[in-house]
């Protein structure tokens, strides 16, 4: 995969990293610069993140991109020196200087390549920073010519962004319609199905300014699951997967005169919850994932889910004897 070094392409200083960052033990490491967009939206103001169906995948937790120009490194240098509790900052700031100042491996900072390259550094994902894969980019800083792609796997590529923005991805609630609502009785088909105008594709384009790299993952509806919460239960379509119509939406809402009819998507009951009080009726949307990038690049991400849990409580169909 293609990576870039921010500035590669003739930006600006101001575009070359925001020279933002701190220290971890005796590691140096950046705050991220990849910014997010939002393109769709949802008429639901509550959203959620997606889980990925892959139990072995999830958006990276760290990744190296640029951070520092040779000015900007020298620049947080000085400044650990100045914020020196107990002698700590020139201590730690003396290591770094063998290493980026005397020649081992790097002299004087790069100062003579300003303009040329970037010092990359590890940065944590926002949203798992408190990981612990979010500590394995743990290199010290280190030195991309423009245009160059350092050798090293975490470094960032266009995949990595999809990867970050599959994590941004704000798909909407997944609160379904029924009817009967709230409770139900004992065989009587509960009909289910979710509004067209909730669920969209929605994607996240994610960007690195200044180097015209960016890539946008797009989150499709394609069915929505129901476990009715209890085994003592028949669920339409047997597998419980309703799938999403042509128009969007999923199931179909009850009308007048279909009380005997089988709901394309819907649950009936077999038993009452009783004093359970209520059944917790899960429902989960699955999301097909894809992404595409500036470079070209893209393809395919593992399917997401998001759900939730709804009460339905089932009773007796109550009888008079004459």
């Amino acid at each position: 995969m293609t990576s870039y070094a921010a500035g590669g392409r003739g930006g600006s200083d101001q575009q070359r990293g925001s020279g933002q960052g701190g220290r971890s033990g005796k590691t140096l490491y950046a705050h991220t610069k990849v910014t997010t967009t939002v393109n769709g939206s949802s008429t639901t103001t509550e959203t959620g993140s997606l889980t990925s169906r892959d139990v072995n995948w999830t958006p990276p937790a760290c990744w190296y991109e640029p951070a520092f120009s040779p000015k900007q490194l020298k620049g947080s240098l000085d400044a650990l020196r100045k914020f020196n509790p107990f002698g700590l900052g020139n201590m730690v700031a003396d290591v770094y200087d063998g290493y980026f100042k005397d020649g081992d491996p790097y002299k004087n900072y790069n100062l003579d390549k300003q303009g040329e390259g970037m010092f990359w550094a590890g940065v944590a994902n926002p949203n798992r920073e408190d990981e612990p894969e979010a500590q394995a980019c743990d290199k010290p800083p280190f030195w991309v010519d423009n245009g160059e792609t350092p050798d090293e796997p975490l470094a960032l590529t266009p995949q990595v962004l999809a990867e970050y923005a599959y994590d941004e991805l704000p798909v909407p609630g997944t609160e379904i319609e029924m009817k009967p609502a709230g409770a139900t009785k004992v065989n009587l088909p509960t009909w289910i199905w979710l509004d067209k105008a909730k669920f969209k594709k929605i994607s996240v384009t994610a960007s690195l300014p200044g180097t015209g790299l960016s890539a946008t993952t797009t989150a499709e509806p394609v069915s929505l699951h129901i476990d009715p919460g209890t085994g003592d239960a028949q669920t339409y379509p047997a597998s419980g997967d309703c799938q999403i119509n042509a128009d969007g939406s999923i199931g179909e809402p009850y009308a007048d005169g279909k009380a005997n009819d089988s709901p394309p998507c819907g649950v009936t009951y077999l038993r009452s919850s009783g004093s359970d009080g209520a059944y917790a009726l899960q429902a989960t949307v699955t999301w097909k994932i894809s992404w595409t990038s500036t470079t070209g690049e893209g393809g395919d991400l593992p399917d997401g889910t998001f759900g939730a849990t709804q009460d339905v409580t089932v009773q007796e169909i109550q009888s008079v004897n004459r």
